[in-house]
């Protein structure tokens, strides 16, 4: 749904736009770097959780996907990664505010193109590990620069719609990491990454097309010589916001990297799935994140919606509260292959809350803060989260990881009743 095209006089005075015809551009290649940026961070990054378990099982010359060592460590390679992402949301946000947003963004898209590439190489399990960790450095900066890319350009009253229209840009590069997958199950799991090299074409586009902002460019000009720091999000006014976005997140993302990683791993090795071919098992966990994905485009724009009538804060707790409904129900009690099928859109769907993150969280920093704040207080909590993800493996028997899921599923209790003290949107 478009926003309104009925302008105010106070909007035409702020200059911002009251309808598509309106975006200046500058605007739409904005939106169409950061959109495609997501695109390609949601192909690169699901990549290995489609593959996890047949390829590390490869690495470790292990017979089978039940032996337990291919769990162990396919989720310290997981989470490796998450470490990454959440350092490179830390590193990539500092340069994003002092490079500029264009120029970050391009460097974020081949970090992650290149390394996952290079994953095809890997012949032990700790290169693959050093490979998803330098990947992950590129994908966890390109979301605070995305993010704050957008929010820098776009018309402010647009933003719950935008946060849903980019969050869908992951959810498409995962339905085409998906759609690898089922193409090419029938060959060795190494070669789905090469698929994650097709981003570094996207630089190039980049580095021509997409000027630095009007807002970064203005706060560049005028800042003082020493330009704030790391530090400075826990200063004044701005400490109290980032420890509770750091909160809300850490909790959230904990289980949501959780369920995303053990998912997979369980339906592969569910009593009746075991005795499949490779193929065949391939072909299963790409229709499960397919239905994922697919439930989770119409949660982004559910979010959108509700935010817009009830704000972002409460938006995101109910959202945490129903996730948390939907994994007790898929997980409480063991269930085939068949009935987790149709509990996976429901959960989907309440992953529509991390899109709110998007728009929400880049404008709660000063604008030479931004990318630092956001990237450092969203991705941050990944390393919670890479601790979570081995940390409820331990919960897991042989090949059954039933109750890791459901552990996780808890943390979306006290996640949505943290995100109540969560400070109002900067308009």
């Amino acid at each position: 749904m478009a926003p309104s095209s009925h302008p105010q006089t106070d909007q035409k005075a702020a200059g911002e736009a009251a309808g598509w015809r309106d975006l200046s551009g500058r605007q739409w290649k904005a939106g169409a770097a950061a959109w495609l940026g997501w695109t390609f961070d949601g192909l690169d990054m699901h990549l290995y959780t489609l593959v996890a378990a047949p390829f590390v099982a490869e690495l470790l010359s292990a017979s089978s996907t039940t032996d337990e060592r291919v769990g162990r460590y396919g989720s310290i390679i997981q989470a490796a990664f998450l470490m990454g992402w959440a350092l490179g949301g830390g590193f990539f946000g500092r340069l994003g505010d002092r490079l500029g947003r264009a120029r970050a963004l391009s460097l974020t898209v081949l970090t992650y193109a290149l390394f996952t590439g290079l994953s095809f190489f890997a012949h032990a399990w700790w290169h693959l590990m050093i490979f998803r960790f330098l990947s992950a450095l590129g994908i966890g900066g390109e979301w605070a620069v995305g993010a704050s890319l957008l929010a820098e350009t776009w018309p402010r009253r647009w933003r719950p719609w935008i946060a849903g229209v980019l969050q869908t840009g992951v959810n498409i590069g995962i339905l085409f990491a998906c759609l690898a997958n089922f193409l090419m199950a029938d060959l060795r799991p190494r070669c789905l990454f090469l698929v994650g090299v097709a981003p570094a074409l996207l630089v190039f586009w980049i580095r021509r097309a997409v000027p630095e902002t009007e807002e970064w460019q203005r706060a560049k000009e005028q800042s003082p010589a020493a330009a704030p720091t790391l530090r400075d999000l826990f200063r004044g006014e701005t400490r109290r916001t980032t420890f509770f976005v750091l909160a809300v997140c850490a909790v959230s993302l904990t289980a949501h990297w959780a369920f995303m990683f053990w998912h997979q791993q369980q339906l592969r090795n569910l009593p009746e799935v075991l005795p499949w071919t490779v193929e065949q098992k391939n072909r299963l966990v790409s229709k499960a994140l397919y239905l994922v994905i697919v439930s989770s485009i119409v949660g982004n724009f559910f979010a959108a919606a509700v935010a817009r009538r009830i704000g972002y804060r409460r938006t995101i707790a109910w959202m945490s509260f129903g996730y948390f409904l939907v994994m007790v129900g898929a997980y409480g009690v063991p269930r085939d292959h068949a009935a987790l099928l149709l509990w996976l859109p429901g959960i989907g769907f309440f992953q529509g809350l991390f899109a709110l993150y998007t728009m929400y969280l880049p404008p709660l920093f000063p604008t030479l803060l931004r990318t630092t704040g956001a990237g450092f207080c969203y991705n941050i909590g990944r390393i919670v989260a890479a601790f979570g993800t081995v940390f409820f493996g331990l919960f897991s028997h042989v090949g059954d990881h039933r109750a890791a899921l459901l552990y996780a599923g808890l943390l979306f209790l006290p996640a949505g009743f943290l995100a109540f003290f969560l400070p109002p949107p900067n308009e």
